[in-house]
């Protein structure tokens, strides 16, 4: 009989603090780790430093890294926010307006948008949540 992986999942509560995006981001390259997915660290911290660093600088309140198999080597990454706006653009799959090439921010959610093989955002829990899958 085959082994069959239950669908794990794993929520961070993170503080609003300079330090949360870098603890998340070690906390993603555990899970992937432990859970054999190795393969999907690179893409997938890309992803999640640009939705994390968008709650950080954002937003005002707490935020929280989410992490969930949707399937065998694939992973559902979101970011929940205290702020109920969902970025222009990133729920619907409408363009994204890229930014002058001497712009400083704008770049985040193309990013996202290239590395993630699905992504969309919503309304949730008195705030939103933006999501990603890569794999």
């Amino acid at each position: 009989m085959p082994t069959v992986t239950p669908p794990w999942s794993y929520t961070l509560q993170l503080p609003h603090d300079l330090r949360a995006p870098r603890i998340a981001r070690v906390t993603l390259r555990a899970v992937l780790g432990e859970h054999g997915l190795g393969e999907l660290v690179p893409a997938a911290e890309l992803v999640a430093a640009e939705l994390l660093a968008n709650a950080q600088l954002h937003t005002a309140g707490p935020y929280a890294l989410r992490l969930r198999a949707v399937e065998p080597g694939r992973l559902r990454l979101g970011v929940w926010d205290t702020d109920p706006r969902v970025p222009a653009g990133f729920a619907d799959g409408a363009p994204l307006d890229v930014p002058p090439d001497d712009s400083e921010s704008g770049r985040g959610l193309p990013l996202v948008r290239a590395y993630a093989s699905a992504w969309g955002a919503g309304v949730v829990g008195g705030g939103k949540l933006v999501w990603a899958e890569c794999g």
